[in-house]
């Protein structure tokens, strides 16, 4: 398994982590995406720490806290062999309090993290989302006070807009608090918004991207195909309309290629997706996820090799978008020659 830096920081983390949705399988949402138990997860846990995977994403929202706690179960006696990542500022409970990234439902989160993990600290915590009632100055404060207290080793966000990831990490230089050094974000060959304004961003200061959904919300796992129905088995029956859109046209062109490359290399359709997104800028860790042993043994197989420079070109010609303004105005910037 291949190590990056996360970001700008000293810390490593693997190419691929494992994300923990799947466990506990409460309420709509986390039921369709599986109902992972704890003696499922040790043995799916087992199976990553064997081929080096060793971070584990998860957040307080995943059913409810089921999913920290069958995490906590399942990393029981190993610890140190492990890193932990979590998130918190979604609605947790009916609190008035309860939601949002101030000083009290930070430190509330964590410590109720911290006990459903069954551990003292957290590798790396991360904002959910952007609380815009919240004085940044108020969050980054209580989570350089958490970080200095040994709670958490390292700070991230996810879903951050670039000028909201860009004013805390101004707010944090301006007063010697701890800086967001990752960014979950949504990246995939169905939806690169990410490299219009984030990459850039992050490539400036120093921040890494832990992808979310790099399947593009379970629509490149090579069971849909031009002309052909949605399989009964898909989640994207109770799901699809919850996550990302994309139009018919486009995702069949980018799985047409995928086919492709399928087809020159011998990888599968989802091993080809992971392995595109490991060669992009910024890209620290991709979260995988797996209802079983058998997906996640075939996604374990996206990393070891690498995409040849003519297959990464035909994906990212199936899969490119005219970005929207000020960017599509900007690249023709680039593109002018200069005067003769």
């Amino acid at each position: 398994m291949d190590h990056r830096f996360l970001g700008a920081s000293g810390f490593r983390v693997p190419a691929l982590t494992l994300g923990t949705g799947t466990f506990g399988g409460k309420g709509p949402l986390f039921s369709a995406w599986g109902n992972t138990d704890a003696a499922e997860a040790r043995r799916l846990l087992d199976i990553c720490i064997d081929a080096g995977l060793t971070m584990f994403d998860s957040a307080d929202v995943y059913s409810s806290g089921a999913s920290e706690t069958i995490l906590g179960e399942a990393i029981r006696g190993r610890r140190d062999r492990v890193l932990i990542s979590t998130k918190a500022s979604f609605r947790f409970d009916d609190g008035v309090n309860s939601i949002g990234s101030s000083r009290w439902h930070l430190i509330r989160a964590i410590d109720a993290a911290l006990a459903r993990l069954g551990t003292d600290y957290i590798d790396l915590f991360q904002l959910h989302g952007f609380d815009a009632q919240t004085p940044v100055e108020e969050t980054l404060s209580t989570l350089d006070d958490l970080v200095r207290a040994g709670k958490l080793r390292y700070i991230g966000v996810s879903n951050f807009s670039g000028w909201q990831l860009m004013k805390s990490l101004a707010v944090a230089d301006r007063y010697g608090w701890t800086r967001y050094v990752a960014h979950q974000a949504y990246y995939s060959l169905l939806g690169r918004e990410y490299e219009w304004e984030l990459m850039p961003l992050a490539q400036d200061q120093g921040v890494g991207a832990v992808v979310w959904s790099p399947l593009g919300w379970g629509r490149l796992t090579g069971k849909l195909r031009r002309g052909a129905p949605l399989p009964p088995t898909s989640r994207l029956h109770e799901t699809g309309n919850l996550g990302p859109q994309v139009d018919d046209e486009r995702l069949y062109r980018v799985i047409d290629a995928l086919d492709r490359v399928a087809q020159d290399t011998g990888k599968t359709v989802p091993q080809i997706a992971l392995n595109w997104l490991l060669q992009r800028p910024t890209v620290s860790t991709v979260v995988i996820g797996a209802r079983n042993e058998e997906q996640l043994r075939q996604n374990l197989g996206a990393v070891g090799w690498t995409l040849a420079p003519e297959h990464i070109a035909q994906l990212d010609a199936a899969s490119a978008v005219t970005p929207t303004y000020p960017y599509w105005h900007q690249r023709g910037f680039e593109r002018n020659p200069p005067p003769v």
